[in-house]
């Protein structure tokens, strides 16, 4: 693959999440953002770069060696083709990828056919608590691990008013506590754990000003005694200055000790009969998003592209997040443990 230097790097999307991947881009050594669309031309900040308002104008305009697509779902099989077609040599997608299994096939295929990487851009597993607690707990620091458990409590979802002043769009999903945000941990949780054998689950809605579910629990079932719960309440708020930063808090416990992740992104090792704690990683102000996982993510694929590592989290790798994720609304539809 003959990839130019400085990769040069075309936006799709300019909605509240974009500016986290237009800053990210502009600190990646070996990238560089050529230009960015979206569909209302107007809500495109003014980066110094040009502006078009639909995919083909964008990448024959700036001759892109990636697109980063950061639309909703429902446009991503379209720029996926778009962009196969022009012949980009990578591709990056934004989570939820497509609008359901059969179209995110579709994708995958596309793109593997083509020889073109796709990458979901799912970037929890890059936040930097969850690259040091998969260190730890791949040196056996904790022992045998047997138990996992999240609570997320973002403290948003009260209230008619609930996301309107960051994403509205939120209130018309369908399916959000999990579709949405609980798919990262479905995500992270393959990080640290692997697959799971099964899942149940039971979802609620409880702000009736939206459509989709925003309380609920995923319990992952491991094999030899090891289980993940995911403990989510979109209504409820946790022990944190900023509730967006882990977006809660987490507990991982072995046969020798626990590792606690905090709310301020700080982890904590507690050794099996100890009451003291030793500091893994400490709080801090970090840059962009979630300990500025936007940006690990980022130089991540661009370093993979350049070197030719293995990149993480390829569109036919996470097709196996959205199949957990069908299984997880199934088993709470059936009101039963799906297999998996």
């Amino acid at each position: 693959m003959t990839i130019a230097n400085p990769f040069k790097i075309a936006c799709y999307g300019a909605g509240y999440f974009s500016q986290f991947h237009f800053d990210a881009w502009n600190r990646t050594e070996g990238a560089q953002l050529v230009g960015i669309a979206n569909r209302n031309q107007d809500n495109i900040p003014d980066l110094g770069i040009d502006k078009f308002g639909d995919v083909d104008s964008l990448l024959k305009a700036t001759d892109a060696d990636l697109l980063d697509i950061i639309t909703p779902p429902v446009t991503h099989l379209a720029a996926i083709k778009q962009a196969v077609d022009f012949g980009v040599k990578a591709i990056i997608c934004q989570k939820p990828f497509c609008s359901n299994i059969e179209e995110a096939n579709e994708a995958a295929k596309l793109a593997k056919d083509a020889g073109i990487p796709l990458v979901i851009h799912e970037n929890f597993r890059f936040q930097p608590w969850y690259r040091v607690i998969k260190q730890q707990l791949d040196v056996g620091v904790i022992g045998d691990l047997l138990q996992v458990t999240f609570r997320l409590r973002t403290g948003d979802g009260q209230g008619e008013d609930a996301y309107l002043d960051r994403q509205p769009f939120f209130r018309e999903m369908d399916k959000l506590l999990i579709h949405e945000t609980g798919v990262h941990w479905v995500d992270t949780f393959r990080f640290l754990l692997g697959d799971p054998k099964s899942v149940y689950a039971d979802l609620r809605q409880l702000n009736p000003a939206i459509k989709g579910e925003d309380a609920g629990f995923m319990l992952f079932d491991y094999g030899q005694g090891k289980r993940a719960l995911f403990d989510g309440n979109r209504l409820l708020d946790h022990d944190a200055e900023n509730c967006r930063t882990t977006l809660g808090e987490g507990l991982f416990e072995g046969s020798e000790g626990t590792l606690k992740l905090y709310g301020n992104g700080s982890v904590t090792l507690r050794k099996f009969g100890e009451q003291t704690k030793t500091t893994l990683l400490e709080a801090k102000q970090w840059q962009g998003f979630g300990g500025d996982c936007v940006y690990a993510l980022q130089k991540h694929v661009i370093d993979g592209l350049l070197t030719g590592s293995a990149l993480e989290n390829e569109a036919l790798q996470y097709l196996k997040v959205i199949e957990i994720e069908d299984a997880v609304y199934q088993s709470t539809s059936e009101n039963r443990k799906v297999n998996l």
